[in-house]
C-alpha cells in the first residue's frame, strides 16, 4: 500500500491534479476493500471504478476536518457496494417472478393483438349503440339481441311493422359508422 501524499491537510478534490492525486492514494486501498466483498475481477473493477466516479461527483462535498480521507471514501464505496446488491435483488426477484410464467410466443401475441382490436371494436360498437335514440336502440334490440321478428317488434313497441322496418334501418346504418365491427371481430371478441 502507499503511503499518503497529503499528510499536511486535507486533499483538494475539486481539481484534477487534487482528485489524481487523491486517487492514486487510495486505489489500493479501495480495490481491497471491494474484492474483500466480491470476487468476480470484473465486477471489482466496474465497482471500484463507479466508487471513484462518485467520489469525484461528490467531491465538493468533503470536508477533511470530519475524518480521514480513506474513511469518506469508504463510505462512498459502501454505498456504491449496497447499490449494487440492491440492483442484484431487483434483477434475482424479476427473473424469480418471470421463471414462473409462461414467455409468450409469435403465435400467442398475434392472437392477443387481435382479441384486443376486436374488444376496441366492440366498445366503439357498444358507445354507438348507447348514442342511439331510445326508439331505434329498443327496435333494435328487441328484433337482434331477442331475435323478435319484425311483425313482433312492432306489436311489443306498438307501432307499424313498417315504423319497425324504418328504425331498424336507421340503427343498422348509425351502427355502420367508421371502424365498424366486423363478424369475426364479434366471435373474436366471445
Amino acid at each position: 500500500m502507499r503511503s499518503p501524499r497529503h499528510e499536511t491537510g486535507p486533499p483538494d478534490l475539486t481539481t484534477p491534479e487534487g482528485f489524481g492525486a487523491f486517487y492514486e492514494d487510495h486505489i489500493d486501498a479501495v480495490l481491497g476493500f471491494v474484492t474483500r466483498r466480491v470476487a468476480d475481477p470484473h465486477l471489482a473493477a466496474d465497482l471500484t471504478a463507479d466508487i471513484f466516479l462518485a467520489a469525484m461527483g461528490s467531491a465538493g462535498g468533503y470536508r477533511g476536518h470530519r475524518g480521514a480521507p480513506v474513511a469518506w471514501l469508504f463510505g462512498i464505496a459502501r454505498n456504491v457496494l449496497s447499490g449494487h446488491a440492491r440492483g442484484l435483488a431487483r434483477e434475482s426477484g424479476a427473473l424469480a417472478r418471470l421463471s414462473g410464467r409462461r414467455l409468450l410466443d409469435a403465435e400467442d401475441v398475434a392472437a392477443l393483438e387481435e382479441r384486443i382490436d376486436a374488444e376496441r371494436a366492440f366498445r366503439d360498437l357498444a358507445e354507438r349503440h348507447a348514442a342511439l335514440s331510445e326508439p331505434l336502440r329498443a327496435a333494435l334490440d328487441l328484433v337482434v339481441l331477442d331475435q323478435l321478428t319484425p311483425a313482433e317488434a312492432a306489436q311489443a313497441l306498438g307501432v307499424t311493422q313498417a315504423t319497425i322496418r324504418v328504425r331498424l334501418h336507421r340503427a343498422r346504418r348509425a351502427l355502420r359508422g367508421p371502424g365498424s365491427v366486423t363478424e369475426r371481430q364479434l366471435e373474436v371478441a366471445r
